[in-house]
């Protein structure tokens, strides 16, 4: 699978993810925190593939690293909080977005 389609996979990820944790009603919060990263991310989704090749690095890096911040910070709260499963599934997120940094 190419970066492009990584990218484009990665955002329909993490939107699949907010989805879910916004049916639960005590996540409603971090839901909306969540959506803010898929904001971040649907930034590129469709352009992702027009992008040159040797420009993915540097049109790619930033916006991956900020939802992975939030990310990152939306799953630490959650481990604060000792919400179930939670916390593993958005370490997951996080390791498919180092994946495609790595690869970049």
């Amino acid at each position: 699978m190419n970066i492009s389609s990584r990218y484009r996979h990665l955002v329909a990820e993490v939107e699949d993810m907010q989805q879910r944790m916004a049916r639960v009603e005590e996540l409603d919060r971090y839901a909306r925190r969540l959506e803010r990263a898929v904001e971040i991310l649907a930034e590129l989704h469709e352009s992702v593939g027009e992008i040159p090749q040797m420009h993915l690095e540097r049109e790619l890096t930033p916006v991956l690293l900020k939802a992975h911040n939030r990310i990152d910070r939306i799953r630490v709260d959650l481990e604060n909080q000792e919400v179930a499963d939670w916390p593993g599934r958005l370490w997951s997120l996080q390791q498919a977005i180092y994946r495609l940094l790595n690869d970049l």
